[in-house]
């Protein structure tokens, strides 16, 4: 994980704070709770306060600030700006670069920040230790002229300080106590920063390992219906990095992802606007692609153990592999008619798309069949 790292780069500061708030959420916060109990307010308290940190950094430092996907007005964004600051992941404008970084160079050893091949633990936290400051920021132009985020820049660990430890504390006092204080602070302050971060860490690091890539699978982004629950729907992450710059993540109507129903109500509200949608055209010919590129690459194996001798006789899979073969031609003339169309900036029929999407899904189910009929080897 660590090779070719200085180890007097180790960012002694960021290091000590992830270190001392993971232990002190994880011995600190149960051994109150034994001593003075769950005050149903504590429980509160941190369910409010990870929505609102954890959409400050899923809406405002991700989707908003990183991606530009959609432009809101300021309440909004100074919003994202004070309870971003409250995950303490860094300001807007660092995360920003750093992320723009991830996606230009995805999997890269040394330009990706957070690149998963150089191992899962880097991916995830790993890489956080060795960060130094100042970074050179060459690709947030357009956040440097934006006044809140120069500000939010220069006064987040304040913000976070003050919003994130200082406020649920206060209530805790005004509650109960130095009792309570202590209580809002472990619970609502401490443990729940602690579970914003890992939360978001997993999407570069789980999300990067385990899950589906129906989109595109040259990179090692993929989606994770787990992770979309516990990241407001950044779990979608093969479709995010197929089309980063769609203020949707779960882009299927039955998909998980409160952030994009957060972005599309404010929208209606007035307070966001020019939300970005990539055309359903496109994510379908991405989709056909993918599911073709299997259903060739499991085609040629076949073809290679048929030369070899090694293929079963058996007649359910010969039967399989003929439909597969005959879905899969069907699946290339269906991609071809759609890249045609979106080419020519013709309006393609619900029809034609449900009919492509229904031959993928046929195609994927054959994959799946013949698959099961292991093993090919007689």
């Amino acid at each position: 994980m660590f090779r070719n790292i200085p180890f007097d780069r180790v960012n002694w500061f960021t290091s000590s704070f992830l270190i001392v708030t993971f232990f002190t959420a994880l011995i600190g916060t149960p051994l109150y709770i034994i001593k003075f109990g769950l005050d149903p307010l504590f429980v509160g308290m941190f369910v409010a306060y990870f929505i609102l940190t954890a959409m400050g950094i899923t809406l405002g430092y991700h989707r908003l600030f990183a991606h530009r996907a959609f432009k809101a007005k300021t309440p909004v964004r100074l919003a994202t700006l004070i309870f971003g600051a409250c995950a303490f992941e860094d300001s807007a404008l660092d995360w920003a670069s750093d992320h723009r970084n991830h996606h230009k160079f995805t999997d890269d050893d040394h330009d990706d920040p957070y690149s998963i091949s150089r191992g899962f633990l880097w991916a995830h936290i790993g890489w956080i230790f060795f960060k130094l400051y100042p970074r050179e920021l060459n690709n947030v132009a357009d956040l440097r002229k934006d006044k809140l985020v120069m500000w939010q820049h220069k006064y987040h660990y304040m913000i976070g300080i003050a919003v994130g430890f200082v406020l649920p504390s206060i209530i805790g006092y005004l509650h109960s106590g130095w009792v309570g204080a202590l209580g809002g602070f472990l619970i609502a302050g401490i443990t729940r920063v602690v579970a914003v971060q890992h939360c978001t860490f997993l999407i570069n690091s789980l999300c990067h390992t385990m899950g589906r890539q129906p989109y595109c699978s040259k990179g090692s982004a993929r989606d994770s219906l787990l992770m979309a629950i516990f990241t407001f729907g950044e779990g979608y992450h093969n479709y995010h990095h197929t089309f980063q710059h769609d203020y949707r993540n779960g882009v299927k109507p039955w998909q998980w992802d409160p952030t994009k129903w957060t972005i599309w109500t404010l929208s209606k509200l007035g307070l966001a606007e020019d939300l970005r949608e990539v055309a359903p055209e496109k994510i379908l010919l991405a989709e056909l692609r993918e599911t073709n590129r299997r259903a060739e690459e499991r085609l040629k194996m076949i073809d290679l153990k048929k030369e070899q001798g090694t293929l079963s006789d058996c007649p359910v899979l010969h039967a399989a592999i003929d439909k597969l073969r005959a879905l899969q031609h069907s699946l290339q003339d269906c991609y071809d008619d759609i890249e045609e169309s979106f080419n020519q900036r013709v309006s393609v029929s619900r029809y034609a798309l449900e009919r492509s999407r229904l031959s993928a899904s046929q195609v994927i189910q054959q994959l799946m069949k013949v698959d099961s009929l292991k093993p090919l080897a007689a």
